[in-house]
């Protein structure tokens, strides 16, 4: 995306933050369409891991993603639901930051509707016979041999809804970043009764 941005004024800031992440759940080509997940695991290590922006919702401060309900993310999350997403548009030099909390749901119209809007290799991923991380001997997709090199069916996939489950970050917090030889940008935004309140950082 490289529409101009007047790097002084907070509203256009905020503005250009939602109209990133809008497109990057609209377009493959973005960077924000894969950016970063953070959880906390029971360490209190940050684990991070690349994922498909699934559905962007400016109004209610909501990104969606989704991933298996057997993947140490969710099991992270249900422990300590904080949450990060980071991204980083080379071209426009722009990094965005969100902080928030991490809800995984498996049930609900939510995680219904997503599944049903998710095409079959998309799916496929949930059918793994293990769960995401299990050890194993061999090199392997975790699929069965019957699913191996192909896409399976639609009634196929539909035994992979039992581990299927949403991402759902509410975003408490954004940080937008901007990188420019004549002088860099930082701005922080936090979420107060429906509204975003900004401020300048020093970058």
């Amino acid at each position: 995306m490289s529409h101009f941005v007047d790097k002084d004024n907070l509203n256009a800031i905020l503005a250009d933050i939602w109209q990133r992440l809008v497109r990057g759940k609209a377009d493959r080509r973005s960077p924000f369409h894969t950016p970063i997940v953070a959880s906390v695991d029971g360490d209190g290590r940050p684990q991070q891991r690349v994922m498909v922006m699934r559905k962007v919702d400016m109004k209610a401060a909501t990104l969606r993603f989704h991933t298996d309900i057997r993947s140490g993310k969710a099991e992270q999350l249900a422990r300590n639901a904080a949450i990060s997403v980071i991204g980083y548009d080379p071209a426009a030099k722009i990094q965005i930051r969100i902080s928030g909390v991490g809800l995984v749901e498996s049930s609900g119209s939510d995680a219904d509707d997503a599944w049903s809007s998710s095409v079959a290799s998309s799916r496929r991923c949930y059918l793994a016979e293990a769960a995401p991380g299990s050890v194993s001997d061999v090199p392997t997709s975790g699929l069965a041999a019957s699913m191996e090199g192909r896409v399976p069916t639609l009634p196929e996939t539909e035994a992979g809804r039992a581990q299927f489950a949403i991402l759902k970050v509410e975003a408490t917090a954004l940080e937008w970043l901007y990188l420019a030889h004549d002088g860099h940008r930082r701005a922080a935004f936090t979420r107060q009764s429906g509204q975003w309140l900004g401020q300048w950082l020093v970058p």
